[in-house]
């Protein structure tokens, strides 16, 4: 089972240019700019309210920025209508910090959602589910509905439904929060394995950072399917894009604006007392 390929070459995954969104209380984002290359995994941290959700929902199409332009696969689609919009979504995975699953339908009638908007044939949604379900190890839970299922289990469903459509990329938002240590880690493995067997770009909100040195020191050996640790060097080299190995960025955002952004060496070894905060 195989995403679309990213883009070749060099060219943006996602590009934001001067965006800015706010409501009645202000604005949330105040002119931020940034790209994502393929492959690349963008960790987007930041205090609660500071716009690292709504940089999800805007390149997800689910937002429209009140000014800037917000590009994805080569697409602008800040000014897309609500039609060309439906059609973009189904090139993004985007998985929900709830999981946001519906109560009433089975594991399975969740996962093959989508499938069915796009009207596949059976015989493909029903092989696409069971080989989606098999990678999140749950394989064992297509009839079961979601209320049965521990909250680590349906983050991985949300998972498994965003792997069935095949997208190029994908939008997490505090995948691993409320989880304990032993099932967060499960979910990073997923998305490791997303990225290093797939090729999966990847936008990533959290207010973990150790989920963002997760992806940077280790990645998915294929082979032996296993986490394997990045060599000190390996890892400096790929946040510098220096090597084969995937790139791990991150951004941090302040009173709507990016602070920072950098390798996650940066990060670690910044004395900055704002960013310091999220090292403890």
């Amino acid at each position: 089972m195989t995403p679309d390929p990213p883009q070749n070459g060099t060219a943006a995954v996602v590009a934001f240019t001067n965006v800015k969104i706010g409501f009645e209380e202000g604005d949330v984002l105040r002119g931020v700019s940034f790209e994502v290359l393929p492959r690349e995994t963008l960790v987007l941290l930041g205090e609660t309210g500071t716009g690292k959700t709504l940089t999800l929902k805007l390149a997800a199409g689910l937002l429209r920025p009140t000014q800037g332009r917000v590009e994805v696969l080569g697409q602008e689609i800040s000014s897309m209508r609500e039609r060309e919009l439906l059609t973009y979504r189904r090139q993004v995975g985007f998985v929900f910090q709830e999981g946001a699953l519906f109560d009433s339908m089975t594991v399975a009638e969740n996962v093959a959602y989508r499938l069915r908007e796009d009207r596949l044939e059976e015989d493909e949604i029903e092989s696409r589910v069971q080989e989606s379900l098999r990678f999140v190890e749950l394989e064992h839970t297509g009839d079961m509905l979601p209320s049965e299922l521990s909250g680590g289990m349906r983050r991985r469903v949300s998972i498994a439904r965003t792997l069935a459509t095949r997208p190029p990329i994908v939008l997490y938002d505090s995948p691993t929060a409320g989880l304990d240590p032993v099932t967060a880690q499960t979910i990073i493995t997923l998305i490791l394995q997303l990225r290093d067997v797939f090729g999966v770009t990847a936008v990533m909100a959290t207010h973990r950072l150790q989920d963002g040195f997760g992806l940077a020191r280790f990645r998915f050996d294929a082979e032996s399917k296993r986490v394997v640790r990045l060599e000190p060097n390996d890892a400096k080299a790929s946040s510098r894009g220096e090597s084969d190995e995937p790139i791990t960025r991150f951004m941090v955002y302040r009173d709507g604006r990016v602070y920072f952004e950098g390798t996650p060496e940066e990060l670690a070894e910044s004395k900055d007392p704002y960013l310091q905060k999220f090292l403890v």
